[in-house]
């Protein structure tokens, strides 16, 4: 008998060649793709994977998170790409699990289900003046920018129009790079692989000045020395840092001291100090120890009002009372994400992950037979897409002894997954269709110049796909 008081079929085969064990995995950013490889380089437990995701698109936030001037970390995507193409993974995009099949009938199509849909909701401020126009989540800039099919142009491109002075709140990789994106000149884009209309709306765009705001020290932040080096290489940016926000408590020393991140980090700041923002198009300031209290404006934010902070012995950032204001014509919060339930899969509110022990996901505090998860859904929004693959291998431990433990058991078909959605009026996108988009976004970059152009609404993908179907063969 399985944790959650299930039993398998009697007559359930262990798994075998002829009956392997059918492994639906939800999500094929990082954490999912990695969790297939962990299946198919044993050969302990034969295995047949279904690597499912809601866009048309494998890869995740490779593909909609990392930064689109950053050529070298996006190709990760070519490594990744080597777990689609092997025999015993099935790539099945445009699939909405919880939309177009319900979890319950999904388990009964697989005999275990790995959950790595990631974390894709905002976290807010929590002030005053936050649901003004000029006020966006990181994330929608970043989906926007990166060519997300959902990313909501008609909030996104007004409030960049005329923009001057931006406030970025957050001291991240994600702050980082929307910092970046933002003060970059129209030739240092023009040759990445975003979207044209975001192109031409960030050429329109008249920055001038990007703050980039900590509610604690420098030695709190949480970006990385490397994410932190490359705004210094900016053709058109300078970027400054105040000497008083680099004075550390001695908690903070302490800290420095023992974090080499931390440390290269503050060695970077102090090496900005003495920066001349003189002839430079833009001014890209790093300012900490201040936290926003209220975003200012009627119809559009126009500026925020900031508190001067101390950290205390802990950490934590106390407001000393002193105020000042920043003008901003946009405010982009980037202070974390949390994961978003499917239905019917437990999700805890205040983490935004499922529980979990191990990887194996936690029903009423028990293991429930055959679910398991990894990724950011699985630990919370941390690391670098890196991190991933150990922790993805976690879990397949977990789900490999469980199957030894006779745990999971190979139950035989049901019916094919990819034909009862079909049937059902989907359209599930297989890989030769997933090669059928990279060729067409591939050959229109290279009408532009470029590698690649993403193709950022879904119906476009949708008809690369149509099109590469009705072509002769």
């Amino acid at each position: 008998m399985s944790a959650d008081g299930s039993s398998p079929p009697p007559s359930a085969p262990p798994p075998s060649t002829a009956h392997p064990l059918r492994v639906a995995v939800v999500g094929a950013g990082p954490a999912g793709i990695y969790a297939a490889d962990a299946l198919t380089r044993q050969d302990a437990v034969p295995v047949a994977v279904d690597l499912l995701d809601r866009l048309p698109t494998p890869f995740g936030l490779v593909r909609h998170g990392i930064a689109p001037d950053h050529p070298k970390m996006r190709a990760i995507r070519d490594t990744l790409h080597h777990s689609l193409e092997h025999p015993l993974v099935r790539f099945v995009g445009n699939v909405d699990v919880g939309v177009d099949i319900s979890l319950d009938e999904l388990r009964q199509h697989v005999d275990a289900v790995v959950y790595t849909y990631g974390a894709s909701l905002d976290r807010q401020l929590g002030i005053e003046g936050e649901q003004l126009p000029g006020s966006l989540a990181a994330t929608d800039l970043v989906a926007w920018y990166t060519g997300h099919p959902d990313a909501d142009r008609t909030r996104v491109e007004p409030a960049l129009a005329g923009v001057r002075s931006v406030v970025v709140v957050g001291v991240g990789n994600v702050a980082l790079d929307v910092a970046r994106v933002l003060s970059r000149t129209p030739g240092e884009l023009e040759p990445t692989d975003m979207p044209q209309h975001v192109l031409d709306v960030l050429a329109a765009a008249p920055v001038e000045e990007v703050t980039v705001l900590g509610r604690r020290g420098p030695a709190q932040a949480t970006f990385t020395t490397q994410e932190l080096r490359e705004l210094d290489g900016l053709a058109d940016a300078t970027v400054l840092v105040e000497p008083a926000d680099l004075e550390l408590d001695p908690a903070s020393e302490e800290r420095a001291a023992a974090d080499r991140n931390v440390s290269r980090n503050l060695a970077v700041l102090r090496g900005w100090t003495d920066h001349s923002a003189a002839g430079s198009r833009v001014r890209l300031r790093l300012r900490f120890f201040r936290r926003p209290v209220r975003l200012l404006g009627t119809d559009r934010v126009t500026g925020v009002e900031v508190e001067r902070t101390a950290v205390d012995s802990d950490g934590r950032a106390m407001g000393t009372g002193e105020l000042e204001v920043l003008p901003a014509d946009l405010v982009v919060r980037s202070v974390g994400y949390r994961g978003l339930p499917l239905p019917g899969l437990p999700v805890d509110e205040r983490s935004g992950t499922v529980p979990n022990e191990a990887g194996r996901v936690l029903r009423s505090g028990a293991p429930s037979g055959g679910e398991y998860v990894a990724g950011w859904i699985k630990r919370g929004p941390s690391g670098v897409v890196g991190h991933n693959k150990h922790d993805a291998r976690e879990t397949i431990a977990s789900l490999l002894a469980d199957a030894a433990d006779g745990v999971l058991r190979a139950a035989g078909p049901v019916d094919d997954l990819v034909d009862t959605l079909v049937t059902r009026g989907a359209h599930p996108v297989l890989l030769d269709d997933w090669r059928a988009i990279d060729a067409a976004e591939t050959a229109l970059g290279a009408t532009r110049g470029r590698a690649r152009t993403t193709l950022h609404e879904r119906e476009s993908l949708m008809a690369a796909v149509r099109a590469a179907a009705a072509a002769p063969r």
